[in-house]
């Protein structure tokens, strides 16, 4: 009788640690599949361009997939609705929380991070397109939402959204009255 008492004690402790165990494992699959939180938000300081960004820690993003005309590149002109597209990023993040995406590769020839800028809900690079301020740029392997961004990109050019309206030549022709810049050699 003794050894049979011992024996259901010792199924109810392997029952008990086997409960646990599932609790343990559950708790951190669950805490895996949870969606981002503010850990994972950088803030947004400074609107470079319409396409570029300046983090609080200093590091400098550039929108995957999407391009803007120039406004800061000093080899090169304004561009015909650079200016727009700069203030348009400026009021969409500036001084924001936001959520950075990143694709395949990590950082540009230029050491910049790529990556898909996220607003709350909000892709920024696919508003951008959306509302005429930017043009698709896709550089494979970064590709993921390259799909969606031609289709927002054709939809502004069909509803003459931004700089689809404002540029005839196109969004790469320089800006009226523009002056070329200075170009530094370092």
């Amino acid at each position: 009788m003794k050894s049979r008492l011992k024996f259901f004690t010792l199924k109810r402790i392997l029952l008990s640690l086997g409960a646990v165990f599932v609790l343990f494992v559950g708790l951190a699959i669950w805490t895996g599949l949870k969606p981002d939180t503010n850990d994972d938000l950088v803030k947004i300081v400074r609107a470079i361009d319409g396409d570029t960004i300046e983090l609080e820690n200093g590091q400098t993003v550039r929108y995957i997939g999407i391009d803007t005309p120039e406004t800061v590149d000093p080899r090169k002109p304004v561009e015909c609705f650079g200016v727009e597209a700069s203030l348009k990023n400026k009021e969409l993040v500036e001084g924001k929380m936001a959520r950075l995406e990143k694709d395949v590769l990590d950082r540009d020839n230029y050491g910049r991070l790529l990556r898909y800028v996220w607003v709350e809900d909000s892709l920024i690079n696919l508003k951008l397109v959306k509302e005429g301020f930017a043009y698709v740029s896709s550089y494979p392997p970064d590709v993921k939402y390259q799909s969606q961004f031609v289709e927002a990109q054709e939809e502004a050019q069909s509803a003459n959204r931004g700089l689809w309206s404002a540029c005839p030549a196109g969004p790469e022709e320089p800006a009226a009255g523009a002056r070329r810049s200075i170009v530094r050699e370092d």
